[in-house]
């Protein structure tokens, strides 16, 4: 799925584990802070939608 998953078979020793993991992690982490800021931003815009809808239609009218 992810282009540095590769196979292992080209490294050799528990190093070059660890830094391939370490890259793993760096990326995930990467995607996980990309994901949230995306959501924030997605939830903001739905806040606002909902806000200016009931400005628009108020729920119960000035008497």
């Amino acid at each position: 799925m992810f282009p540095f998953w590769m196979n292992l078979c080209c490294h050799s020793g528990s190093m070059a584990q660890k830094s391939h993991r370490q890259h793993q992690l760096e990326f995930l982490k990467w995607m996980r802070d990309s994901l949230e800021t995306r959501l924030a931003a997605v939830n903001a815009a739905i806040a606002t939608m909902e806000r200016q809808m009931n400005e628009e239609n108020p729920t119960h009218p000035p008497s």
